[in-house]
């Protein structure tokens, strides 16, 4: 169900205002100023937020769209905070600012604070409470390699067929391997969704993506297709040098490579995988233990925002294309945001599909954080060696409780639900779990509730007691 319900709450935040007046002297004059320094005040003395200033970092990406939603709209000041956002220049920058607390969270990759928790880069209690979105990554290749593969995909109604299997890379591969040169492209960090969808679409052509092993955080052991880390906004730019083939990254990137004439999205997430999590809002587990006020205020923020963002069949987003595109947030011209998040995705020119649900921020549940999300991306850090042995069926349930949190998210979300802000239907009745998934392009199914069944059922990856070493794949 779609529809915009938070008028109530705005009503109830302003009608408290006469108890704040004191705090509204220190708002400052100005209109805008005004409005906002009242629904702070309001909000504060209704919530006893215990850390009403915060910071939180992101990068600039289109899915960072509920936190300048909920800054643009009013919705932090409602619950009576002040956040300040500040954009980071990487994933790597980005989740130290949050463990060392000088963000007091951030628009997250999934993968970090479940490789965090358990130690994979570095060590630090990182929660999930809330899922950003569904989908909203696509895989772009260059000119070059796109021209030489395109000849041979299959066409449908004048179009090209799609999705487009990795298969067909093959002979570009053994080309460049003939050739004694690498075939290289570009993910955005180790343990993000994009390594791991890249990963899973080459894997699933046949193509080895190589492993990682303990001490190794290159990945390219045994890889037929080596995988580098670019930060987002400079994919493009890479790929116009030459330095790589192709990537995988968020929006408005692949578009950007588009407009440019540099490169061709082939294959957006969501035919890799249906409807999968992207985004989390991370934060570390001792911030929402001493704050747990705040931490609910922020939490209700940004499922308003989530809800304005899916309203009405997509009714706000060209307004959101116009926030994002400011300098302080995504940055990029509002013409290429607007080529994905519109309901539009444009694979070359000439070539622009319905793509209504390459963005999800609100329906179908995405704001709730699934232990089984996470467990699928434990299982892919198996797969490919970031965890080097094997583990438990329980090892797997217990992180993914550890690290993603339902209970806070629906702490905040039935408050919602009972100040009549978002309807009842909207929050899932669920034991965490979403149930078997199809929607792989493989066509391998996933039951988050049997994480080593599912690795055992990939061709290529780690099986059951087999090791990365320097020197390859070892074991059974």
């Amino acid at each position: 169900m779609r529809g915009n319900f938070h008028g109530f709450d705005r009503r109830r935040a302003m009608g408290m205002l006469a108890g704040a007046a004191a705090a509204l002297a220190l708002t400052g004059c100005g209109s805008k100023t005004e409005e906002s320094g009242e629904k702070v005040a309001a909000a504060v003395v209704d919530g006893q937020i215990e850390k009403p200033s915060l910071k939180f970092g992101f990068i600039k990406l289109t899915d960072m769209a509920p936190l300048a939603i909920a800054k643009e709209k009013g919705f932090f000041a409602e619950e009576g905070l002040n956040v300040q956002l500040e954009p980071q220049a990487n994933w790597k920058v980005l989740l130290d600012g949050v463990i060392g607390g000088q963000l007091d969270g951030a628009h997250m990759l999934a993968g970090q604070p479940l490789a965090a928790t358990i130690g994979y880069g570095t060590k630090a209690d990182l929660i999930a409470p809330l899922s950003l979105d569904l989908n909203g990554n696509a895989i772009t290749l260059s000119n070059k390699v796109w021209n030489k593969i395109k000849p041979d995909l299959p066409t449908e109604g004048g179009k090209i067929k799609h999705p487009i299997s990795a298969s067909y890379l093959k002979p570009v591969v053994a080309e460049y391997q003939q050739q004694g040169k690498p075939f290289n492209m570009g993910m955005v960090f180790p343990v993000s969704t994009h390594n791991y969808e890249l990963r899973y679409w080459l894997a699933a052509g046949g193509l080895n993506p190589g492993y990682y092993s303990d001490g190794d955080v290159s990945g390219v052991i045994d890889a037929d297709v080596k995988l580098s880390v670019t930060p987002p906004p400079q994919m493009p730019a890479t790929l116009e040098a030459g330095t790589i083939e192709g990537y995988c990254v968020g929006e408005p990137w692949n578009q950007a490579a588009v407009f440019k004439g540099i490169g061709v999205p082939v294959i957006t997430d969501d035919e890799i995988w249906n409807d999968n999590p992207e985004k989390v809002f991370g934060l570390r587990k001792d911030f929402a233990e001493k704050y747990p006020a705040t931490t609910a205020a922020l939490l209700r923020a940004i499922i308003k925002a989530q809800q304005w963002l899916d309203a009405d069949g997509g009714a706000n987003r060209a307004e959101a294309v116009k926030i994002l595109s400011q300098p302080n947030y995504v940055g990029a011209d509002a013409e290429v945001i607007a080529a994905s998040m519109t309901g539009k995705f444009t694979f070359e020119k000439g070539d622009t599909r319905d793509a209504e649900g390459f963005n999800i921020f609100f329906d179908k549940y995405a704001g709730y954080p699934f232990y089984s999300d996470a467990i699928w991306y434990l299982t892919q850090m198996r797969r490919w060696g970031q965890i080097s042995e094997d583990k438990s069926d329980q090892w797997y349930f217990d992180t993914a409780k550890a690290v993603y949190r339902p209970d806070l998210y629906l702490a905040a979300a039935n408050k919602l639900v009972k100040d009549g802000v978002i309807p009842a239907e909207s929050v899932p009745d669920t034991d965490g779990y979403r149930g078997e998934q199809g929607g792989f392009i493989d066509g391998v199914t996933y039951d988050g509730k049997a994480p080593n069944a599912y690795l055992a059922k990939f061709k290529i990856g780690l099986k059951k007691g087999q090791k990365v070493t320097a020197s390859g794949v070892s074991g059974s």
